[in-house]
């Protein structure tokens, strides 16, 4: 009789960018014959199975395409507001490891098979020791690039050398080097840096320096980049393995549960246009614009004269933007714009008529760019962002970015330049071909993240 398969628990951090390239592995895990229960905070959860019930894929009840979906609670009360960063990372830190625990022994008390290993976004480092204490083997996943783990790794250093504080606030102005050809860190945009108050930034800083347990309590951290991409990273952190860039569309076509409804029309609308000739724009799950950013955006679009395709989620903007101003513009722009709520980001990228992608910069969205051969304009808002910015615009050539002027606002006359001046670019387009055939022959097999997902699946099947 052959043995039953392992069985794997994964455990993303509660977030779309984290959640998705999570559900793009636990589809490989489950083709090589793997059990795979997918563990998500209770809201997080609640968000999957409705994306995955819309889009009618796969199974019965809690089950999709093989993977088990498994809420736990994320510790925080009926009425707290989830969107409390502080409180609800520190909701998460103390009280989901417990609540895995329990999920771990109850899963085994009910007669399953045991669970082998905890394949665990590094973002979740606080729940491995727990794994580690019922004798489940840990994995470490790192769902953004390897620069940006490694550079939490040289927080010490940083501390040390008087760039910044203990508490991560910056000493001095300028740029701290990790290494030549790696992003360097911005005094004006640290990694922790975000929209809010200055608490919410020192609850992720404290996030990230636990990062560093990554490599100490996992037994294997893998990364969804690529070796090409980063060569200097991956010379330097020899402990965080590439196995990207992780997708599952094209040939997989499976589901990867986007919380936001896809509007699949705007690829019938795609198929319309000629190629390399539409703009696509988009900011990723939690990117916001105050009205006038957005004003200036919108008709630095209309300046082109360029098809675009504009994803703007029901939350995109702040109060205060004139619903008759936009119903005017949408009229204008009628034709030749089109805008969505959402849409299947993967085939968009895919298609050929798209010529040019004007981003957030979050890694899922860049490495998305990065393997279909898409230039890029960049836009970033916050945290990684930054660093994935100096990537495709100072070390792989394959974009450029947005200036914003001193009133912090990008103009639409900047919008068109940059936009001309990406799409007109024979050098960036040569450039975004390469790092896309280097990005594709990773992934076959004898390419580099072939290799090393190779190995990762034979550690899991010890």
């Amino acid at each position: 009789m052959a043995a039953a398969a392992p069985h794997v628990m994964v455990l993303p951090f509660p977030a779309q960018g984290h959640v998705t390239p999570l559900m793009e592995l636990s589809h490989r895990l489950v083709e090589r014959g793997f059990q795979v229960t997918f563990v998500c905070t209770g809201l997080t959860h609640g968000l999957l199975l409705n994306a995955l019930r819309r889009t009618g894929d796969g199974g019965s009840g809690d089950t999709v395409e093989g993977i088990r979906l498994v809420p736990v609670p994320d510790g925080m009360a009926d009425g707290d507001d989830r969107r409390d960063l502080c409180k609800f990372l520190d909701a998460v830190w103390r009280r989901v490891p417990g609540f895995l625990e329990d999920l771990i022994r109850e899963t085994e008390a009910s007669g399953a098979a045991k669970v082998k290993w905890l394949v665990a976004d590094v973002n979740m480092w606080f729940c491995f020791q727990v794994a580690k204490n019922l004798g489940v083997r840990v994995a470490g996943v790192w769902p953004a690039a390897a620069a940006c783990l490694g550079t939490s790794f040289a927080i010490p250093k940083m501390i040390q050398d008087g760039f910044i504080d203990e508490k991560g606030i910056p000493k001095r102005q300028g740029t701290y080097e990790v290494a030549p050809k790696m992003p360097p860190i911005y005094a004006s945009h640290m990694p922790w840096s975000l929209d809010g108050p200055p608490d919410e930034e020192q609850a992720v800083f404290e996030l990230m320096s636990g990062y560093a347990h990554s490599p100490i309590l996992a037994e294997i951290t893998v990364c969804n980049s690529f070796l090409d991409a980063e060569t200097t990273a991956f010379e330097l952190f020899p402990d965080i393995v590439p196995i990207g860039p992780l997708f599952a569309d094209q040939e997989l076509r499976k589901p990867v549960g986007q919380f936001w409804p896809e509007d699949a029309s705007c690829l019938e609308w795609l198929d319309a246009r000629a190629r390399s000739s539409v703009v696509y724009v988009a900011f990723g799950s939690l990117t916001t614009f105050n009205p006038r950013q957005f004003q200036e955006l919108a008709e630095g679009l209309e300046l082109t004269g360029r098809p675009f395709l504009w994803v703007v989620r029901p939350d995109f903007t702040s109060g205060g933007l004139s619903k008759a101003w936009f119903d005017e513009f949408q009229s204008r722009v009628a034709g030749n714009g089109m805008i969505v709520s959402w849409c299947p980001q993967q085939q968009v990228l895919a298609h050929p008529s798209v010529a040019c992608f004007v981003s957030h910069c979050g890694w899922n969205s860049t490495t998305e760019g990065v393997r279909n051969g898409v230039p890029i304009l960049c836009w970033p808002y916050f945290a990684d962002q930054f660093a994935n910015r100096s990537y495709i615009c100072d070390i792989w050539m394959t974009g450029l970015a947005v200036a914003a002027g001193e009133d912090g606002v990008v103009t639409k006359e900047e919008v068109r330049s940059k936009l001309e001046q990406v799409i007109g670019d024979e050098g960036i387009g040569e450039r975004a071909r390469v790092l896309r055939d280097a990005a594709r022959s990773s992934i076959v097999e004898g390419g580099s993240s072939y290799e090393n997902f190779k190995k990762f699946i034979d550690l899991l099947m010890e």
